[in-house]
């Protein structure tokens, strides 16, 4: 008798266990994005830009297909954009007035397509849309008087500490794989000289340098890193600092892409330390791209320097994600961890070029569990992907990932082929439309809220504002976080302008009001849109957006 009790026991406190506390998950939207999702940008609380090649993609627009699109992230809608130039393969950011600016692109043209505009020195311009839905807003180009000083492919861009764009590298006409026509320079936006700066580190860098991975530091100054060389460069002196190479042969630029993410700035000393993750160990010198294939294992390797005097002579310090990953994005969570999500496991970016294509894929292998990168741990201990879900949906090339104000991960996009490609027996990449988000646990319990915001918010100002705080979170000791986020543009495995700056911020003893205190200046986080987050034991607000600065047009005097 006592023994059939004891066996019926577990069932007995299973009818009757706690439910098991709320995990990770996707969540796959009934809606597609009806262009390939390469390119992404939040530009407001509600909206979020796509940016495709100029191709057959489903969604149309004036009788013909569409490469731009904006989706709601309220209602989950999808609207055309009227996009002039070929958008494929640029990059973007925000200014200080909150303009969004895709630049560069592709020089071709697409038969279905014809009236299409060289995209190579486009400036696409998003002005600031105050509607939640963006009924009327539009995209502005005008290439005759609105154009880059150099044509530029694959260029990477920072908003800087002027609210400005630095522009950065790229190449002028259309090559399969490498760098073979560079563009050696740099540039601003709004233009600052007549001619563009040359730069020896781009030179230095190919031919695997495309979208160098670049990040404006706290003291003005922009670490780049393209493929396995990194710089200080100091705008204001025109210098470039030549810092040491990335570990163990990895190159970690397009055709060869890893990802790069600048960690959380920390008051008092906002101490700046870069990641570098994935790529693949191939020295592409004088090595054709019918060399390379489709299954060659990438790297699973992550480089981390700390950028002060002994950080830099001390190196990069090594560590393993726990697969190998190329063209994998790194993005930041609101409470300093990094998401480690998308790429494959073999193989390289770009198009049917290496001697084995997977179809049209030059990679393999998709990898379909995120990761999670804490900076704090120690080393070994920092990438988990425990209790982490599989998306089920290979995100290789051209895919794109954001974090959203509402706190979860846009993912979207994908497409190894030269046009589009709708999926099929016997295609194993085809083009992706399919969106997904992945929800973080605090998606499904109670969160702390942020009832107001200032519209605008000055640098090295105490701020308060009223909140409202759940129950469960009300305890003394908690761990409250504050930050204030880019949220960046998405494209080829990087996050441009992406920045978690930490603000000090307390809570009021009532729980009704939070005090925080603003960066001190422009250079610790460059004037321009913002997203301010409350995390307490790691539940997060909802984001409340801000103009961070005057809001004033680039150059600003912060």
């Amino acid at each position: 008798m006592k023994s059939s009790l004891l066996a019926l026991l577990p069932l007995f406190l299973s009818a009757y266990a706690v439910p098991a506390a709320p995990g990770w998950s996707f969540d796959l939207k009934n809606v597609t994005s009806g262009i390939v999702a390469l390119e992404a940008i939040v530009v407001s609380p509600t909206l979020v830009i796509w940016f495709d090649r100029a191709s057959n993609d489903p969604l149309q627009i004036n009788g013909h297909s569409a490469w731009g699109a904006l989706y709601n992230l309220e209602t989950e809608t999808v609207t055309p954009l009227d996009v002039l130039s070929n958008s494929f393969c640029a990059s973007g950011a925000l200014l200080s007035n909150g303009s969004m600016v895709s630049l560069g692109g592709d020089p071709d043209g697409f038969v279905g397509n014809p009236g299409i505009l060289n995209g190579t020195q486009a400036l696409r311009i998003f002005e600031p849309c105050a509607s939640p839905t963006g009924e009327g807003c539009t995209l502005f180009e005008d290439p005759a008087t609105l154009h880059l000083l150099e044509t530029r492919w694959y260029p990477s861009s920072a908003r800087i500490f002027d609210g400005s764009l630095l522009i950065v590298g790229g190449m002028h006409e259309d090559t399969p794989f490498f760098n073979t026509d560079p563009a050696l320079s740099f540039e601003f936006f709004p233009p600052k000289e007549d001619t563009p700066r040359p730069s020896e580190f781009l030179k230095r860098s190919l031919p695997a340098n495309l979208f160098p991975r670049i990040f404006a530091l706290p003291d003005g100054k922009v670490f780049m890193v393209a493929n396995n060389q990194s710089i200080i460069y100091d705008i204001e002196a025109q210098t470039e600092t030549i810092l040491p190479d990335i570990p163990n042969n990895v190159r970690v630029t397009n055709p060869i892409d890893g990802s790069a993410i600048l960690l959380p700035l920390s008051p008092p000393d906002y101490t700046p330390e870069v990641l570098v993750c994935g790529g693949s160990a191939v020295d592409p010198d004088g090595i054709p791209s019918t060399a390379l294939n489709a299954h060659m294992p990438a790297t699973s390797q992550c480089s981390r320097i700390t950028l002060t005097k002994e950080g830099i002579a001390a190196g990069w310090q090594v560590e393993h994600m726990l697969e190998n990953r190329t063209m994998p994005e790194l993005v930041h969570l609101p409470n300093g961890q990094v998401l480690i999500i998308n790429g494959a496991g073999t193989g390289f970016a770009a198009i049917g070029s290496v001697s084995d294509p997977v179809g049209n894929a030059n990679a393999d292998d998709a990898v379909l569990v995120p990761s999670l990168y804490t900076p704090d741990l120690p080393l070994g201990h920092r990438i988990s992907n425990k209790g982490m879900p599989n998306s089920g949906i290979a995100r290789v090339y051209h895919s794109s990932v954001t974090l959203t104000p509402q706190g979860n991960f846009l993912i979207a996009g994908s497409n190894p082929n030269p046009n589009t490609t709708l999926a099929a027996p016997g295609i194993k990449f085809p083009s992706e439309f399919r969106i997904q988000t992945l929800d973080p646990p605090f998606m499904n319990v109670a969160r702390p809220r942020i009832l107001s915001m200032p519209e605008k918010i000055g640098f090295g100002k105490t701020i308060t504002v009223p909140i409202s705080v759940p129950a469960a979170l009300r305890r003394a000791g908690s761990n409250i976080q504050v930050s204030l986020m880019d949220l960046g543009f998405s494209s080829h495995a990087f996050h441009s302008s992406a920045r978690l700056v930490f603000m000090d911020a307390k809570i009021a003893p009532n729980g009704k009001s939070l005090t925080f205190v603003t960066p001190p200046n422009g250079r610790v986080y460059p004037p321009g849109p913002a997203t301010i987050f409350l995390t307490i034991d790691d539940v997060t607000s909802e984001g409340a957006w801000v103009m961070v600065g005057s809001g004033n047009s680039p150059p600003t005097l912060e």
